[in-house]
Order: structure tokens, then sequence, then C-alpha cells
């Protein structure tokens, strides 16, 4: 199970806690029962109205046999936890081991509901969905505890479950302790994460919002390092620099992160993160990814519709852009670690064909995009406008000879030159009129080079309109239709969700703000979640 699936999968199983509940007695809003020290907080104020905004949508509906009611749930708040995480190591072969990292959480309900109908529903529904998820035969035992019953599920494998009903409020979770620290909380034995500044500023009116502390982020990057160095190399000794150093640059850097799910101006939605960076970072950055206000180059016009991703850079100077991130991530760990990041960094660049990035960079303009053609990312290609192009020949791979006179026969009639590695997998190709270099995978290239329209613009005019450094257009699959299967029923077995995306991405003195306006959000992606992890 990846990373991000674990962290979501809490979320979940929040979800399916709450589904079913209409009235209730006195409410407690559960961020007040919620230990300031969680590594990570999760909350919605209106559950239905989150979920509404789901299945309101026209990709939603077309898949869907028809658009559940969520009207019972309006109002309902839940808030989740992640108060730690446990490695666990597992057998992959005979001589191989995987690590998984599995989050310790709780979550906090109120339901608005009797008594009677919180604890019917935490055995009974609860108890069936925990039944699925342990695959079968779980054994339940009920106490009182807390001056509530506590309910303790536990699977053939010895994995266990948690629940505490107290009035209308369910405390549910995979760590009993984390159980005892809410309660502890509610008692008034501890601060509450209601009173951190970045977690009560949250804005009310948001359909979700989340947090990740200080220690969430350092923990977080201890796991994304080993996760980064595992699928990076084979080499035992790469890996082990990349699990070092990776974390280090970014416990130097992340202070906290925030997030907000809202409804868009389309009736998406749109999810916007802050990374907030330690100040000297954050300065240097600000000044440095500055966007640019350039004219149309059309360079966008070399891009197939069929793509899966691809991303506009618009920088006032590219080159030192990628310096400033250079330099600033060097600050963050010792000099030979450093010098090894920047040149570990070279090899980011080396499915385009080039060699060095950094004259690269400064021998073109600051409007560059790139493009992906496959879900892989081997078939990718960067599309740029050239300053010089003698010196950028110079930055590319030397697999392409570049040097010799290009091939006779030119990929579309609108290129003077085109040079093929002799393994056919590197291609670039110049039109010298325009000055605009396509480079990258031979067969990316080929479909950027064949597909140019002068009076076309395929990805849309946002990578044009748009005023931020870098601008994403992308589309996802979720071939199962996951999400609507947790919802309501698929229209058909074979039923898919083609879903699209941009993302804009901005740089201030207090960090980096990434807004994603998509069909379903973060929210569809936790919901869909449930159905896979089922």
């Amino acid at each position: 199970m990846k990373l991000k699936d674990r962290l979501i999968l809490p979320l979940c199983l929040c979800i399916s806690v709450v589904i079913g509940f209409s009235c209730g007695s006195k409410p407690t809003d559960p961020r007040t029962v919620i230990p300031d020290d969680a590594l990570v907080y999760l909350e919605t104020n209106d559950l239905g109205a989150a979920l509404k905004t789901v299945t309101d949508n026209d990709a939603f509906k077309q898949a869907a046999k028809a658009v559940p009611d969520f009207s019972a749930l309006n109002g309902m708040k839940i808030s989740v936890a992640v108060t730690g995480f446990q490695t666990l190591e597992e057998a992959a072969t005979e001589n191989n081991a995987v690590l998984n990292f599995k989050p310790q959480f709780v979550a906090v309900a109120e339901t608005n509901a009797w008594n009677y109908q919180t604890l019917s529903f935490t055995e009974n529904k609860l108890g069936e969905f925990i039944n699925e998820i342990y695959d079968g035969e779980i054994e339940l035992v009920t106490t009182d505890k807390h001056g509530g019953k506590y309910f303790t599920w536990t699977a053939q494998d010895g994995r266990k479950a948690f629940a505490l009903v107290l009035g209308s409020l369910v405390l549910f979770g995979n760590d009993e302790s984390a159980i005892d620290r809410c309660v502890a909380v509610r008692n008034g034995e501890g601060d509450s994460i209601a009173k951190n500044q970045r977690v009560s500023t949250l804005p009310p009116d948001s359909l979700a919002s989340g947090y990740v502390s200080k220690d969430g982020v350092d923990q977080i990057a201890n796991i994304a390092g080993v996760s980064v160095a595992m699928s990076a190399s084979e080499d035992d000794e790469v890996k082990s620099f990349i699990a070092r150093v990776l974390p280090e640059v970014a416990r130097g850097s992340v202070l906290e992160m925030t997030w907000t799910a809202s409804r868009s101006e389309n009736g998406r939605l749109a999810d916007s993160y802050r990374v907030h960076l330690s100040p000297d970072i954050s300065k240097v950055l600000s000044e440095t990814i500055v966007p640019e206000a350039a004219a149309e180059t059309g360079i966008d016009r070399f891009v197939l519709k069929e793509f899966v991703s691809t991303t506009r850079y618009k920088i006032r100077d590219l080159h030192i852009a990628w310096r400033s991130l250079l330099l600033t991530s060097r600050t963050k760990t010792d000099e030979v670690s450093g010098n090894l990041l920047t040149a570990f960094s070279s090899s980011l660049f080396e499915p385009y064909g080039i060699e060095d990035p950094e004259l690269f960079l400064s021998n073109v303009t600051g409007n560059l995009q790139t493009v992906r053609f496959d879900e892989s990312g081997d078939e990718v290609a960067v599309i740029a406008q050239l300053k010089d192009i003698d010196k950028l020949k110079n930055s590319l791979a030397k697999e392409l000879n570049v040097s010799k006179p290009s091939k006779s026969e030119t990929p579309a009639a609108d290129f003077d030159e085109h040079w093929i590695s002799d393994d056919s997998e590197l291609a670039a190709a110049i039109r010298t009129e325009t000055k605009t270099l396509v480079l990258g995978d031979a067969d990316a290239v080929a479909k950027c080079t064949g597909a140019y329209r002068p009076n076309e613009n395929p990805a849309g005019n946002l990578l044009q309109s748009s005023t931020a450094a870098v601008v994403t257009i992308g589309t996802q699959s979720d071939k199962e239709a996951d999400l609507v299967s947790v919802l309501s029923e698929k229209k058909g077995e074979n039923t898919s969700l083609f879903l699209t995306y941009t993302t804009e991405t901005r740089f201030n003195q207090n960090g980096m703000e990434r807004r994603t306006v998509s069909d379903f959000g973060l929210i569809g992606l936790i919901i869909a979640q449930l159905g896979r992890e089922n």
C-alpha cells in the first residue's frame, strides 16, 4: 500500500462511522477532543455538503445508477488525527522484504444521534465494516469504560480496532492509547488541537480541511525518503543516500502544512495546499521563482490533446530559479551530501535528453513546457524557446550527436533540424524560424512535432492565462469507478471514471501555495480509497 493510501484510510473509516444518523443530543465539537500533538489532522464541519459536492459532478452522474441523498448528514462534524506511524516489514520474496508504514489514528464523530442509536450503529454497521476490512471472522468484546461503552474488535491475524461511545460521540481507531488520550483531553486533562493557531484559523465554511504539524512533516519526510529511495535505484549506496538526505532537506525546509477544500466556480472541487517554509527558504524562493508575464509563444500548440499531463513554466529566469532550489537545499545538509545532491539532481533531466541542466536552462526563455504521454513517465518531452541555439546544443545528451549534421528527413515540415540517438530512444527537433526546440523521448518528440497546429491550443487557455509560475493540466483514471461503488452503484460492470485536473503553484514570503481544481478533489480520492480497501 502506498503512503498516501495509508494516510487517507483513517478518514475513509470515519466516513463509514457516521452514515445513518439524523438526530441527537447536545453536540460536542470533535476538534476539542483531539490532542494538540496530533501529527496529521483532518476535519469537516458538514459531511453532507462535502459528499453532495462530489455526487453533484456530471462525471459521477454519468457513471452512477442513482445520485444518493446525503441530507441526513448535513451539519455533521468529524475529525481525524494521526498520532503516530508503525513500521512493518513484510516479506516480498524469499530474500527481500518491503517496509509498510501503518498510521495510528483516532476518528471522532459527533453523530447528533441518541445514545441507543449510536450504540446500535457502532456494534452493527461499524462492526460489519471492520469485519470486511479485516477479512471476516472478527471477535467483538464490549466493556464499560470511561463512562461509556467500549468496543474491541480482534481479527484472526491479531489486528485490533477500538471504539468508544459517549452519548452521541463516537471515538474510533486502531490505537487504544490514542482513544485514551482523547478522553483525557475531553475531561480537561490535556490541551486540544483546537488551540492550535493553524487549526483555529482553518476556514469554517470550507467543505473539509486539514493540518500537518512540524513533527508530522518530519515523520512523513522520513517515510517519503525511504519510499523514494526504494523506487529510485537498485544501488544500496544510492538508496542510503536518498533515504538520509531527502528527509534532512524536507525537515529543514518545511515547517507546517494546511489544506482546505471548497467548491470552485465551475462546480468542481478546489483543493488549496499551503506549505509553510522556513523564513530563509521562503525569502529565496519567492524572490527567484517569479512569474514572468511573457508574450504568447505558442509552444503549447505542439502538444497533442491525448496527453496524460502537461506542465507550463512561466518564470522570469529558469536558470536562477533552478539554482536557488539547489543552493537552498544544500544549506539543509552537510557539504559532501550537498555536492552529491547537486549531482543527483541532474538525473531528473536525463529522460528529456539533457546532460547539463544549468547550461540548458541558461539558454532557453522562461516560457517552457513539458508533456507526458504515458502513466509510467517514460514517454516525455520538453518544448522550449531558445536564446542561443549553438550554446544549447552543448547541453544535450551526447547520444544525440547534435554536433553532426541533422537527419535529412525532418519529423515535420516546420522543423529544420532533427537528430535521433543511435538506439532511437532520444530525439531533438529545432524550428529555426521561431527558435523552438522539442526534445526528449523519440516517440514523444514525434507526437509533438507532428501535432503542431498554428491556430489551435489543445491544452486550453489556462496554460497562458494563469499568473502562476507553474501550471499543470492532467488526467487521472479510476478504472474500477471505486468512488461510485462506495457512494452508489455503477451503471455497468465496466463503468470507469476518467478525471481531469489543473494545478497552479505559486511562491510567496510564507512558502508555497498550490491550488488544484478537479472533478472530485482529495475528498473523492479519500472516498475512492475506501472502495479499494474493501
